[in-house]
């Protein structure tokens, strides 16, 4: 029946395997996400958590992804990447088991302290999972494919995430403090290890559509990388290269060099735009706005619904616009969320702006990974990936650090609004520049 709702028959039987499993995955995410994950943020600010405690959450795992996206990168090029991104799950997701206990075990601010230091142990397997992912998802979905695939999954993770974020908002209307958010961390721990279940399951599918078990190592008779700036494919004797030159070699910094260092720099200026405010919502949804938990939970409902209406229309609107035009549209549309939110204290407002982030999100979530993957070599992705994961945990490292901080000197209210203002800026640089990286290919070169 899975496979009638949500397998195209046109779709050739060797991905179908494949796509289901990337279908479940992606809704046990959601149910870990309606769950343990969406309410974290929200039991920290009952627990007593001060904006710059929630920062730290997205921080530490960011600065612990920013020091090993580039190690991360190399070291998926030498495994199998399905086996490498099920392991990496499986050693990240372990934590969510951990979150159960803790009530028991810490007063308030000592829950809010473990929350903290296990956002950063769960990074260090967290960042191979991420640049791993995209790797294994662009070699697992043909090109053709991945925008039906990324639509698909957008509606089966809003249905899930839906689902599970209502039954987390009764439970936790119904159920006293702390045993409600105990059995809403448990839901949430086994949603997250089912998807890992899954993702063991999906395996790299070769251009000939012969599906293979894995990707192989970049040697030998396997996928063939771009030529390392050290041996540039000549035999394994030749003269020792200097240190600096073998530095460069190690962190990829040739990728600057490529029109993808230009598409780098923009969403840089755009995820740091968007991180800036994310530490604020759980702070003024429960201190400004005095939503209960099942209102928070409605309004995942609502964002998540709007999600999946959007999600439907996501393929259609991708192969009119092109993934570039669809990242950059949304990014700016995105500005709408803080904005308004800054300028009301009304639960109803709020579930109508819910409405707004799902649309936007439904195609900024598909359409974004799509525009990277379309610009990044074939035979060469862990590295190219590597560095977007390093770009995009700086500005979660510095939006996460800076923004609470600057709405402690603004006030909450205006800072939202400044940075709803600078998300509509970080949007347009990716439509102007976004495609652009050929024309400053000549710069970028010229700093070497």
């Amino acid at each position: 029946m899975f496979r009638r709702l949500f397998i195209n028959p046109d779709v050739p039987v060797q991905y179908r395997s494949n796509f289901v499993h990337l279908y479940f995955d992606i809704g046990w995410f959601g149910i870990l996400s309606g769950s343990a994950a969406g309410f974290l943020g929200v039991y920290l600010t009952r627990l007593g958590a001060a904006g710059l405690h929630i920062g730290l959450l997205s921080a530490t795992g960011a600065m612990v992804s920013l020091l090993l996206a580039i190690p991360a990168g190399r070291w998926l090029e030498r495994r199998p990447v399905s086996r490498a991104v099920f392991w990496a799950s499986i050693a990240q997701r372990s934590f969510y088991l951990l979150w159960i206990p803790l009530p028991w075990l810490l007063n308030a601010q000592g829950q809010i302290w473990a929350m903290i230091s296990f956002a950063f142990l769960m990074a260090i397997p967290a960042t191979a999972l991420g640049v791993g992912f995209n790797a294994l998802f662009a070699s697992a979905v043909p090109p053709e494919w991945r925008a039906q695939v990324a639509g698909i999954r957008n509606v089966v993770l809003s249905v899930t995430f839906m689902a599970t974020s209502l039954g987390s908002g009764y439970i936790l209307n119904h159920v006293t403090v702390p045993a409600g958010y105990q059995i809403v961390f448990a839901i949430g721990a086994f949603g997250a290890l089912m998807s890992s279940l899954h993702l063991y399951f999906v395996r790299h599918i070769p251009a000939s559509g012969a599906p293979i078990h894995a990707l192989e190592p970049s040697t030998g008779s396997g996928p063939r990388r771009m030529p390392s700036p050290v041996t540039d494919g000549r035999p394994a004797s030749p003269p020792r290269p200097s240190l600096r030159r073998d530095w460069r070699a190690a962190i990829r910094a040739d990728v600057w060099k490529t029109p993808f260092g230009v598409i780098l720099v923009v969403m840089l200026v755009f995820t740091l735009a968007q991180n800036l405010a994310l530490p604020l919502f759980p702070i003024y949804f429960v201190r400004n706005m005095r939503l209960t938990d099942a209102q928070i939970g409605i309004g995942t409902a609502v964002f998540y619904l709007s999600h999946l209406i959007g999600s439907t229309q996501l393929a259609r609107v991708s192969h009119k616009l092109g993934h570039h035009k669809v990242t950059a549209y949304s990014s700016m549309a995105l500005c709408l969320y803080p904005i308004i939110l800054g300028l009301t204290h009304t639960s109803v407002l709020y579930f109508f702006l819910q409405t707004i982030g799902g649309l936007v999100w439904s195609m900024l979530g598909g359409a974004q990974a799509n525009y990277l993957l379309e610009t990044i070599p074939e035979n060469d992705r862990p590295a190219y990936l590597a560095w977007y994961s390093v770009v995009a945990n700086a500005s979660i490292l510095a939006g996460s650090l800076v923004g609470p901080v600057l709405s402690n000197w603004m006030g909450i209210n205006l800072a939202l609004i400044v940075f709803g203002f600078l998300r509509l800026l970080g949007g347009m640089a990716i439509l102007k520049w976004g495609q652009a990286g050929r024309k400053v290919l000549p710069v970028l070169q010229s700093l070497d």
